[in-house]
């Protein structure tokens, strides 16, 4: 793989530096687990849009700029480094959009794109159940044809549904055929979460902010275009999307390396030889995974898969993130508690090998469907 950049990416690389250093608020933005920072936050995704920003390798007539993931990842790269916020379009813009863009009709295409793209329509990922979290093939939830022959009706509960208690709309999983296998009968369907019948029900953390939320589903009428990839073709379609939840592009190499990067800062004023060997660790680690991400994006731009790949990627990125997060509280002693953003950071990755699939399972699925193991 010839990771030379060209001509045209350097430039890019420096034309999204120069906008990033002329744009990030220079304050922090609220949590966007609060109302008000939620809709700081969709204004900052709306200045990125003004400057076709926000999903720089999407088709120009949806408000990209038809870049490749190299660029892409260039992006990244630079976004992290510039302390930018956070991305609170990310349901959409990273595990929506790419299998919107494989599997989705042209109407769809254009309806929920370009809303996507300028922050207009914010998503939340209604994946898991109560008694469907890992086992995602166990949901309840179900989905059946109208009376009137005019769509569905979805009734069940979703739970941990991230972004829910702010968004605008919604995709999940819903069982169409009770009677099939636990992974057939399944159907992908996108839905306004301010629908009739739909209730919200926000869920505080142990910060009192609502990063999730509970969704009933009482009766919900779904037109047919609501469904995304075909009835019964659910866990195909939702395959697509956690690949891309546990891959490339939830989880770009560039947060990890500004992270690194500020780890090496921080051991830079340590005395104990032992922290700042593994802060150096953590940073080649980091840049590990920015060249292995490299390499999946060359793979894919000549037509590859990532496939059982992205949950080795998943594996890595998690314990990594928590990792160098444990590293910076041991680096700051007795300060760890006062750490501000450092101790915000090591919280978040807690959930790293959980959200996406638990890491247990992503070990299940690299014995099986990499190394060739029995089940």
């Amino acid at each position: 793989m010839d990771l030379t950049f060209t001509p045209r990416q350097r430039a890019f690389r420096a034309e999204v530096r120069e906008w990033l250093a002329a744009h990030v608020p220079a304050d922090p933005l609220p949590s966007m687990d609060t109302a008000e920072g939620f809709e700081r936050h969709r204004a900052w995704e709306r200045t990125l849009a003004e400057a076709r920003l926000s999903a720089v390798s999407w088709p120009e007539e949806y408000g990209g700029r038809g870049a490749g993931l190299v660029e892409w990842l260039i992006f990244e790269e630079e976004y992290w480094a510039a302390g930018a916020p956070g991305r609170v379009s990310q349901n959409g813009i990273f595990l929506l959009a790419p299998t919107l863009m494989a599997y989705g009709t042209d109407e769809q295409k254009r309806r929920h794109l370009p809303r996507m793209a300028r922050a207009d329509d914010i998503w939340a990922q209604a994946w898991s159940e109560p008694e469907a979290g890992s086992d995602l093939a166990a949901l309840r939830a179900t989905a059946t044809r109208d009376p009137g022959g005019d769509g569905w009706r979805l009734n069940g509960q979703k739970t941990w549904s991230s972004r829910a208690a702010f968004a605008d709309w919604c995709f999940g999983l819903f069982r169409t055929d009770p009677g099939s296998e636990r992974h057939r009968g399944l159907t992908y369907f996108m839905l306004p979460l301010d629908s009739a019948g739909v209730t919200v029900r926000p869920i505080a953390q142990l910060d009192g902010e609502h990063g999730f939320a509970e969704i009933f589903f009482d009766n919900v009428h779904v037109p047919d275009d609501g469904v995304l990839g075909g009835v019964g073709e659910g866990w195909r379609v939702a395959m697509a999307t956690t690949s891309s939840e546990r891959g490339l592009t939830l989880r770009s190499p560039g947060r990890f390396m500004a992270t690194a990067d500020r780890l090496l800062e921080l051991a830079s004023r340590s005395d104990d030889p032992a922290l700042k060997d593994a802060a150096a660790q953590a940073w080649c680690d980091s840049d590990a995974y920015r060249l292995h991400t490299f390499h999946a994006a060359a793979r894919l731009a000549e037509g590859g898969e990532l496939g059982a790949d992205s949950s080795l990627m998943k594996v890595f990125w998690s314990e990594l993130d928590l990792r160098m997060h444990e590293l910076a509280l041991d680096l700051l002693g007795p300060r760890a508690p006062l750490a501000g953003p450092w101790l915000d950071g090591f919280l978040f990755a807690l959930a790293g090998p959980i959200y996406a699939g638990t890491n247990e399972i992503q070990r299940n699925i690299i014995a099986e469907r990499v190394l060739g193991l029995p089940r």
